[in-house]
């Protein structure tokens, strides 16, 4: 595909038909820039909705705010929703606002570099390649699947799976199934998988906190009420929005409310104390991931399930050998052990000015300038990039901040006729002193590992601020931390006036 002239608009290159992807889309839409290409390594959109199809997969984010703000949909039946109602509710807006053409399917982009002196990022995937003035980096951070690094893994006989690989064919009855990891994924499967089963046991490294959910169904009248004054359910959302902001204060200035709540929904329905014992974290709430589940301590209770807390020695043949000399004989296996997260782009190779390759330039941990902007990688961003992840609210509101942010930057490009623009090191150097600043002084570096973290200790992921002070810090683009570079043709035009 050839380069489009920087007069038509700005070529963009968005990388997934995820939530970011898609938001982005529409973004660039609404400011009159058809001049994109979505780039979806698989047959659908979706994302990491359409990935994670386990049993009881759902979004811990009431609905009101997990979706977007200029698409409110007043007719769902409940306030927190599965992911089939999510991936539904996505393709709906792909609809609706025309996005379908505008996805290239079964295209995964597995390299990009950029082209200094044209201003283009050449990208190639799926035995193609393609152009493009800029990159939007939708790539997620919640769909590779992270193995643990056990001994003997390929040795086991029997079926065994992923979470985010579901196998819908087994069939689970009667079987003696192991479950290794206790994160996000296992807290709501575990609970579907565990009344089909003859026995599970659990294989814990690191129990969770685990508060209840507050779920519940609208009532015809409030959908009615929604539907018809659109002003009511911005208002809801308003609420579940302080609501989370309130949130981000009770993990990082006191947890010993979630802290209550969890036990006591521990002990409402685990009655042994040595499940109870286990079963309870040795670290401030917050520093790994405040789970919500109205179905995991019923589940905890039962007799069928045992929690198995000594340390796995290996995998075998026919189950787990425990460090302790026991085996544990097993029908199949499944792995919660969650996602890829720290290794943001997963396996694209991307390369900047000077042959710069983005993996080398964060090998000691991920950084960029707002989660979105690397210096020497012009005109290209990350969306739900380093440091915005949130533990508190929605991670759509970020989303939402960072494409009317790219879509500023690519108005920029055009009405200054610019050749590309490149964060400056200080502005990125600043920004992460900020965002290191406020992980250091939070729950999130509390000294127990997470999913937020590198191996050394770095977060990587996480934003440990109010998500309003992000909005207020991307609202505009401040130019004067970019290095912006003419287009030789308007260099001319400046020197012959």
């Amino acid at each position: 595909m050839a380069s489009q002239r920087i007069t038509d608009g700005p070529s963009v290159a968005i990388v997934g038909a995820g939530v970011a992807g898609i938001c982005t889309g529409i973004k660039l839409l609404a400011a009159g820039n058809r001049n994109f290409t979505i780039y979806e390594k698989a047959s659908e959109i979706g994302g990491t909705w359409r990935e994670n199809t386990y049993p009881g997969c759902s979004c811990d984010v009431p609905l009101h705010m997990y979706q977007f703000s200029f698409e409110l949909d007043p007719g769902w039946d409940r306030k927190f929703v599965t992911s089939a109602d999510i991936k539904a509710y996505l393709e709906k807006v792909v609809d609706k606002y025309g996005l379908r053409s505008f996805i290239r399917f079964n295209t995964e982009i597995g390299e990009a570099s950029f082209d200094e002196a044209r201003g283009v990022w050449q990208l190639r995937g799926a035995g193609e390649s393609f152009e493009a003035h800029v990159i939007a980096a939708g790539t997620g951070q919640l769909h590779r699947p992270l193995y643990p690094a056990l001994p003997g893994r390929e040795n086991f006989e029997g079926p065994s799976w992923h979470s985010a690989d579901w196998n819908h064919e087994y069939d689970l009855a009667g079987k003696h199934v192991g479950v290794i990891g206790t994160g996000a994924s296992a807290i709501q499967f575990v609970p579907e998988v565990v009344r089909k089963v003859a026995r599970l046991s659990l294989f814990q490294r690191t129990p969770a906190w685990v508060v209840p959910r507050p779920q519940r169904d609208f009532a015809s009248w409030e959908k009615i009420l929604y539907g018809a004054v659109p002003a009511f359910m911005r208002l809801q959302r308003w609420k579940i929005y302080w609501s989370g902001e309130l949130l981000f204060y009770a993990f990082h200035k006191s947890g010993d409310k979630i802290r209550e709540m969890a036990i006591e929904a521990m002990k409402a329905d685990v009655a042994d104390p040595v499940k109870q014992a286990a079963l309870t974290p040795d670290y401030a709430p917050g520093c790994k991931r405040v789970l919500f589940s109205n179905d995991w301590w019923p589940a905890m209770g039962r007799s069928s399930l045992d929690v198995v807390t000594d340390p796995i020695e290996t995998i075998t043949a026919t189950g787990v050998k425990l460090k302790s000399g026991r085996d544990v004989p097993l029908d199949a296996i499944i792995y919660g052990t969650g996602f890829d997260t720290t290794h943001f782009l997963g396996p694209m190779k991307v390369t900047g000015l000077g042959g710069a390759d983005i993996k080398n330039v964060w090998r000691k941990g991920a950084e960029a300038h707002h989660g979105m902007t690397v210096p020497g990688f012009p005109n290209f961003f990350l969306l739900y990039g380093p440091n915005t992840n949130l533990g508190h609210n929605s991670i759509i509101f970020m989303i939402e901040c960072q494409a009317n942010y790219i879509v500023q930057c690519v108005r920029k490009l055009k009405d200054d006729d610019l050749l590309y623009l490149d964060v400056k090191p200080e502005a990125l150097r600043a920004s992460n002193l900020s965002v290191q600043n406020d992980n250091e002084n939070s729950v999130f570096n509390a000294g127990c590992t997470s999913w937020y973290k590198t191996e050394e200790g770095k977060v990587t992921n996480n934003w440990a601020n109010y998500t309003f002070k992000y909005w207020w810090r991307t609202r505009r683009p401040d130019f004067a931390e970019y290095n912006l570079r003419k287009r030789p043709s308007a260099l001319k035009a400046i020197a012959a006036e």
